[in-house]
């Protein structure tokens, strides 16, 4: 009943931030209004915020084990999208700004209700900026004044201790696409990657008079890229590799022979193991390449995020709840997806879940992406998610719990992009 008396207020503040959409690190309106809204149901909350937009809260105090609820609040950069801010580019076509509001729904029934006194786990809420892997220069940016260290929300927020006292974690994202009935989906693996820059070098003539001595950078580029398209029939089909190569920068004019060109591309597959075989197989493509055209090329690689492998043994509470659930008919498994997120990195250091659902349509990242059902979003779903909750109460087995530390994690990064 809570929350079906709070639905119209707590659809408000997702039309609002769906409305103003913000780029990572920047989502200082995302912020005020969620705190806004924190604070007007409890004025005397705590809480702690970090790497410029992010910012935490917990219900229930000292308890033996801690469960953190995370929402994720950036935008897409995608400046066709119907509703698009004009000025930044940024929209919510990846359904973030419903994340939020579903945390909000959430933790205002357990608030309200006090159910959360009963639980014997702490429950924290995280919001986490900069999920999506994207406006990079501005990160760099940041990274150059010793504001944040990783691109990505969670890495940064690990690197900052938020998750120390964090046993296990949930995570909620939306399913792209449109469904007959309302569904969750649980167990979808995500691919992890890395981004690869490729700066060609040749040497520059004037392309009508001496074209004969020159190094057509452009040439090796193109040659790369025929490289990897035959390459693809080494790459194994269930590591869901995919590479997307793209010219980033060239001042190329049409009488000079062009002598530097950068391509870059990200690499997805399913394993660390394979992504670093991979990686190797399209530097030597483009080594080749130079040097089959007589120049030579630069190589940068710079992490993306790690592969997600969701935690089976959390995930049976939420195929528990379900099966005892008569508001949600439709239920997808196991399936892995190339796509990726900073959750993966989360999860190298403590088990973690992610449970989709549906009620969109359009292409998700897509110019159309919004939602159709918000009342199952936004009502049925939180409701749905407390069954959870309560299906975790009293049966977690720290045993099957497994914890590393952020040093760990960055030795493991390291022995990756090396």
């Amino acid at each position: 009943m809570l929350l079906k008396q709070n639905y119209a207020e707590i659809k408000r503040i997702a039309d609002s931030i769906y409305a103003n959409p913000e780029l990572g690190y920047k989502e200082w309106q995302t912020k005020e209004t969620v705190i806004d809204f924190l604070k007007q149901k409890d004025p005397s909350i705590e809480i702690c915020e970090f790497s410029t937009t992010g910012f935490k809260f917990q219900l229930g105090n000292g308890k033996p084990l801690n469960l953190g609820f995370i929402a994720e609040l950036d935008a897409v950069y995608a400046p066709t999208h119907m509703y698009a801010d004009k000025g930044t580019g940024a929209a919510h076509n990846c359904g973030h700004y419903t994340q939020v509001a579903i945390a909000l729904a959430l933790y205002t029934y357990l608030l309200e209700s006090e159910l959360y006194k009963t639980f014997d786990y702490s429950i924290t809420f995280i919001f986490v900026p900069a999920e999506e892997y994207l406006d990079l220069a501005y990160r760099d940016e940041l990274i150059a004044q010793n504001k944040i260290t990783h691109y990505g929300g969670k890495p940064e927020a690990m690197k900052l201790g938020v998750f120390d006292d964090i046993d296990f974690a949930i995570c909620v994202h939306a399913m792209g696409g449109e469904f007959p009935e309302r569904t969750i989906e649980v167990n979808c693996d995500l691919a992890g990657f890395l981004y690869k820059k490729y700066k060609f070098l040749g040497k520059a003539t004037h392309a009508g008079f001496d074209p004969f001595s020159s190094k057509n950078a452009y040439n090796m580029s193109t040659l790369f890229n025929v490289a990897l398209g035959l390459s693809r029939q080494q790459l194994k089909d269930d590591e869901h590799v995919r590479i997307n190569p793209i010219v980033m920068e060239s001042d190329m004019s049409t009488n000079v022979i062009p002598n530097h060109i950068t391509v870059g591309t990200d690499l997805r597959t399913k394993t660390i193991g394979y992504m670093k075989e991979v990686a190797k197989k399209i530097d030597d493509a483009a080594k080749g390449s130079s040097q089959a055209l007589q120049g030579e090329v630069e190589i940068k690689t710079q992490m993306g995020y790690l592969p997600f492998v969701q935690d089976r043994y959390l995930s049976d509470f939420v195929i528990e709840a379900f099966k005892e659930n008569d508001e949600i008919t439709g239920i997808s498994k196991n399936n892995a997806i190339s796509a990726a997120g900073d959750i993966g990195d989360l999860s190298y250091i403590l088990p973690c879940i992610q449970i989709g659902y549906s009620g969109f349509t359009g292409t998700i990242h897509g110019d159309d992406f919004i939602d159709i059902d918000p009342e199952y979003i936004y009502e049925v779903f939180p409701r749905f998610l407390v069954q959870v909750l309560e299906k975790m109460n009293g049966k977690i087995d720290p045993s099957r719990l497994h914890k590393k530390s952020y040093p760990e994690y960055v030795s493991l990064i390291n022995s990756i992009v090396e």
